[in-house]
């Protein structure tokens, strides 16, 4: 990091535009990454300042004071106590909702105590005039102690005046708003006195929170300074009380709203759209319409793509000089990663419709009307956090468990997470679902093939809530806890923020994927393409043999084909798959599934551009030929389709269900701080998955 960058922490509540404003000022100029030793996300976006002046701009996570309660807060307190991280900001920005001002301006005074530069950008002021509001910007910029930005990332203005300010920032006041030391004066000189060379409220924060302090221990200050729990409390208490009475006699002067001219439609929408009938019923279609979209949309992108990887792995093969260089090309790089590209479009459809929906608002109201299914269940409301999320994710969401206080609520949630269906399982679905349902329409409008995706997202959210409430019984829970969650005001989504979410999120799915699809797609060409000298190197004169017997020896594109066959059965990944085929036989499934499903353990996606790696080896005749074209045409030796209607069900079921990604294993291993609950996860929900598999494939084929 170069030391002439400037450094600018933006920080504020959940739902005050934070992300819109990083987002103006970045762009697509962003990092994600991990804090040191810490599963709690941290954006790191880079911006041009005036004067040729850099700046890194770090996004913290959302907390509504310094009074932390989660991880993700207690990461915002660490960073401001310690001038020794590389990431201490020189600047802190404070990003306020011009409608909640007043609770916004806590946070604000609690880090102007820390004296760091604090510019305060209220966000938003688009929605002053429709709500009556009007604000004395030089007074409360007096009473604040501070430069105030009037910003709204809808319109684009205030940006370029945010920048100016934060190259200013050398000559903002480090000045405390107010003595918050006046809630216990003795206990606070005392501590003053002691401590003489350190910001008294740092100490304070070091006392109430679990947090190191510098080259203080924490044990140093609270032998001398001890107090009870509850006589902790009860001082937060008051300071908070004493806070409040600041900030409402500053906006009593600086802040006056017109309530006559403030509509009331967000509670009309509320109304409707947290109903207990008519907001199931709501919720329910916008599913649907997600998913046929997902599929009506993504058709002639996913085509396209598809006949293009078909036609590279053919122009490769006729333009390279044979060799074993231009056959792992040609059949093992281009089909494996062809097999997750052509899944982008479907991919970021899924992204589009989860940004906006999040954007609007109305993610908030889907968490507030699944929390009352939740309880009856024994999960805690704030269960539906992760569980929503885990439709993009099942790491993230199994991090974001980390808001539940209650440990037993906490490990349910983190347990039946990953029964939620993720992005990774839907190239699976979608290549499955076009191979054996047929592409008709129901009532003329809605497609069968949308249908049967939302059925099993439908069902792997009934399973994680069946699972559920059967830990609750065998766990005995029985501690109760509260759900809280902030309705943000319903907004139009801005373009710029959901297009950057579905650019970020979906590369990051492709490259994340793509690694370990490369690595997989080069290893299995190599088992596919090679095998022991007994079989697999006289495969040619063998079936030269056979044909002879046969009178086909004059069809080349037959005989090739079935010395390809040969060779592949007779490869390590031929015989690797032979050896567990007694086991998925009853399935449905032949070796070449079962080494797709095997070697999905690694991520589930892998199915997809493994089957499209095993098919490429060694084929010939039409080599343009699609990777879905060439597993519809896959038969059994006796002639029947190997991707009937029975086995892409018991696939199906079985991926909807089975635990198969390692690092979902690896992630649940981190947060329970145990091997034991992995392992019980693995071993349940593969064993469901597999009986599951077992009796629909049995029933139907």
């Amino acid at each position: 990091m170069s030391l002439q960058n400037i450094t600018v922490a933006l920080i504020g509540n959940p739902n005050t535009g934070k992300t819109s404003v990083f987002n103006q000022l970045t762009g697509l100029n962003q990092q994600v990454g991990n804090y040191p030793g810490i599963t709690v996300d941290k954006k790191l976006g880079f911006c041009k300042l005036p004067n040729n002046i850099k700046a890194n701009i770090l996004d913290l996570p959302g907390t509504y004071s310094l009074n932390a309660s989660s991880i993700d807060e207690n990461v915002v307190i660490e960073l401001l106590l310690n001038k020794n991280d590389k990431l201490f900001p020189d600047v802190a920005v404070v990003v306020t909702d011009v409608e909640n001002l007043k609770r916004n301006l806590l946070l604000f005074t609690q880090i102007k105590d820390l004296e760091i530069p604090t510019i305060l950008v209220i966000n938003m002021s688009d929605r002053m005039k429709p709500k009556g509001i009007t604000l004395d910007i030089p007074y409360l910029e007096e009473q604040l102690k501070t430069k105030i930005v009037l910003v709204s990332t809808r319109k684009e203005v205030g940006i370029d005046e945010l920048k100016n300010t934060i190259v200013d920032y050398k000559n903002l006041s480090t000045e405390p708003c107010l003595n918050a030391s006046s809630i216990d004066i003795d206990y606070f000189n005392k501590l003053r006195n002691a401590f003489p060379n350190q910001l008294l409220y740092k100490l304070w924060l070091v006392i109430t929170q679990d947090v190191n302090f510098l080259n203080l221990e924490r044990k140093e200050i609270q032998s001398s300074f001890a107090k009870s729990h509850s006589e902790l409390k009860r001082l937060q208490q008051k300071e908070t009380i004493k806070r409040y009475q600041f900030i409402n006699d500053t906006l009593k002067i600086g802040q006056q709203i017109d309530s006559a001219k403030a509509t009331d439609l967000r509670s009309k929408l509320d109304k409707i759209l947290t109903h207990k009938i008519f907001g199931y019923a709501i919720f329910f279609g916008i599913l649907l319409l997600i998913f046929q979209s997902i599929f009506d949309w993504s058709s002639i992108p996913m085509e396209f793509i598809d006949s293009t990887f078909a036609n590279l792995a053919n122009y490769a093969k006729n333009n390279l000089p044979s060799g074993e260089f231009t056959n792992l090309i040609c059949e093992g790089i281009i089909p494996g990663i062809g097999g997750i590209v052509i899944f982008i479009p479907q991919i970021a459809f899924l992204f589009l419709f989860i940004s906006v929906l999040e954007e609007s608002g109305y993610m908030s109201r889907v968490v507030f009307l699944m929390d009352k299914i939740m309880r009856r269940y024994g999960l805690s409301g704030k269960s539906v956090v992760p569980l929503i999320s885990g439709t993009a994710c099942a790491i993230p969401a199994i991090m974001s468990a980390r808001n539940i206080e209650n440990w037993k609520e906490r490990l349910i949630t983190i347990l039946v997470t990953p029964f939620i269906t993720c992005s990774a399982r839907l190239p699976v679905y979608a290549i499955l679902i076009a191979l054996i349902i047929p592409e008709k329409r129901l009532f003329g409008f809605f497609s069968l093939q949308g249908a049967t995706l939302m059925v099993l997202y439908l069902l792997g959210f009934g399973m994680a809530i069946f699972s559920a409430y059967i830990l609750n019984k065998i766990l005995k829970l029985k501690a109760k806890s509260y759900f809280v969650v902030e309705m943000p005001n319903y907004k139009l989504p801005l373009f710029k923020n959901v297009a950057i979410n579905v650019i970020e999120k979906t590369k990051a799915f492709v490259f994340g994927a793509g690694k370990i699809i490369l690595a997989l797609s080069i290893i299995l060409w190599f088992l596919g393409s090679h095998g022991p000298k007994k079989g697999f190197d006289n495969a040619e004169s063998i079936i030269i043999k056979k044909v002879k017997m046969e009178n086909r020896l004059d069809d080349a594109d037959y005989v090739n084909n079935q010395i390809s066959s040969y060779k592949l059965e007779n490869s390590y990944i031929g015989i690797m798959g032979k050896s567990i085929e007694p086991i998925i036989e009853p399935l449905g499934y032949d070796w070449k599934i079962g080494i797709a499903v095997v070697s999905s353990f690694a991520a589930r996606e892998v199915f997809v551009g493994t089957l499209a790696t095993i098919y490429s080896v060694g084929s010939h005749g039409d080599e343009e030929t699609t990777i879905k074209n060439r597993m519809n045409a896959e038969v059994h030796p006796d002639g029947r389709k190997v991707f009937n209607f029975a086995t892409g069900i018991s696939l199906l079921l079985f991926y909807a269900f089975a635990m198969q990604c390692i690092s979902t294993l690896a992630i649940v291993k981190k947060e329970t701080n145990s091997w034991k609950w992995p392992i019980i996860q693995l071993v349940f929900m593969s064993g469901f998955a597999y009986l599951t598999a077992l009796i629909a494939y049995q029933f139907l084929k």
